[in-house]
């Protein structure tokens, strides 16, 4: 008598498909997770706290100057909501991207090359930690918040808007992560550099860009443009002018903020594959 194992269907074409394998891997990851649930629940709760922490320094700095680059506290509500959701979700995907210069330590990243699948896609599914979902909450409950305290003119193009931001706001965060990470490839023990590319990038977010001086404007508004992800939605949803020289529309612009973003990761993570010799592992 032969035994044979039936899958069902939809899982056996899953399996096959292109992303079938990025797709186990990411199911294994979270069921590890699961296994050991005291761990997760003091993770998350850890993770929790840092959210927390993150928006109580927010609090405290509009709750003492009151209006600070012509955000008020509610307007400061919407721009941290948007801004750390965003980040936490692209954290949830890619913030792991930072443990790759002790892979090229130890001579690991070796196997991801022997694999027949793209390095970029393997690091990326090679984690998933589910605590990070805490941060986002977190985020969620205060742009929540903001919504509800201030007075926005709610419309078919202001959902479209929020919509648009948050989704372009976390491919460019997860760009940023992988510029950091084709940055690692010659900065071995440099990861507090790269570090102020992906969480300075976020603190910056969370901040009104009319604060900065120009050469701090121009790099978060053109070179890094973290301002796309929070600050100029913002604006727009609250009708508020921006500084001299940008106009309110660049709100809409954050996919191509996003896309410039990418671009720039695109060539770095490239640049520094192609440097890469092996670490001997």
């Amino acid at each position: 008598m032969v035994e044979t194992t039936v899958r069902p269907p939809e899982r056996r074409a899953a399996a096959n498909s292109r992303f079938g394998p990025y797709a186990a891997v990411l199911r294994s990851r979270i069921r590890a997770q699961r296994v050991y649930r005291l761990s997760f629940a003091s993770d998350a709760a850890g993770a929790t706290m840092v959210g927390l922490v993150e928006f109580a320094e927010v609090w405290v700095l509009f709750n003492q100057a009151k209006v600070l680059g012509g955000l008020d506290l509610d307007a400061a509500l919407l721009l941290f909501g948007l801004s750390n959701l965003a980040f936490a979700l692209a954290q949830l995907m890619c913030g792991h991207l930072d443990k790759l210069p002790g892979l090229i330590r130890l001579g690991m990243l070796d196997i991801y090359h022997l694999r027949p699948q793209p390095v970029l896609l393997q690091l990326i599914t090679s984690d998933f930690s589910l605590r990070r979902l805490a941060r986002a909450t977190v985020a969620l409950v205060v742009l929540v918040t903001g919504l509800v305290r201030n007075d926005i003119g709610w419309s078919v193009h202001t959902v479209g808007l929020i919509v648009l931001t948050v989704v372009c706001a976390t491919v460019l965060f997860a760009g940023l992560f992988v510029v950091a990470a084709g940055c690692q490839f010659f900065l071995i023990d440099g990861a507090e550099l790269t570090n102020s590319f992906t969480y300075g990038g976020s603190f910056a977010a969370t901040q009104p860009a009319s604060v900065f001086p120009t050469p701090l404007k121009l790099l978060f508004c053109l070179a890094i443009p973290v301002a796309f992800t929070a600050y100029f939605p913002t604006l727009a949803l609250l009708g508020l002018p921006g500084p001299a020289g940008f106009p309110s529309w660049l709100a809409w612009w954050s996919p191509m903020a996003a896309a410039w973003v990418w671009v720039l990761a695109w060539g770095m993570w490239r640049f520094g594959t192609r440097h890469y010799q092996s670490g001997g592992g």
